[in-house]
């Protein structure tokens, strides 16, 4: 019998500024489906977030940061989820400092 879910936080990724460009891949894919994302931009330049390689999704600012919390109050068997295998990729200049990192969690029963 599952008592709840907990959440377990998968290895962050990391693009360093300098190896910014056009749609270069943050990191590997998911290892599992993810119910919060984050993207955090510590270098000093802005950069767009694609989900897939080609399009534009969303902008992380310089010195800003994007959160998607996309199953809030569901449980595991219903809810949005990001599917495991998604590439995130990152597009825009390099810059000269900081790094562009994804922190993200899935969750399991316990």
């Amino acid at each position: 019998m599952a008592n709840g879910l907990r959440l377990i936080p998968q290895e962050i990724r990391t693009l360093e500024a300098i190896e910014i460009g056009s749609m270069i891949p943050l990191g590997g894919p998911l290892d599992f489906a993810v119910c919060l994302l984050k993207f955090t931009n510590t270098s000093d330049v802005d950069v767009f977030i694609s989900w897939d390689g080609q399009v534009d999704n969303d902008i992380c600012v310089s010195g800003g940061f994007v959160l998607y919390d996309v199953c809030t109050n569901a449980g595991s068997q219903r809810g949005l989820y990001v599917p495991a295998g998604t590439q995130f990729y990152v597009d825009g200049s390099a810059g000269t400092t900081g790094a562009i990192y994804l922190t993200c969690f899935h969750t399991s029963e316990y």
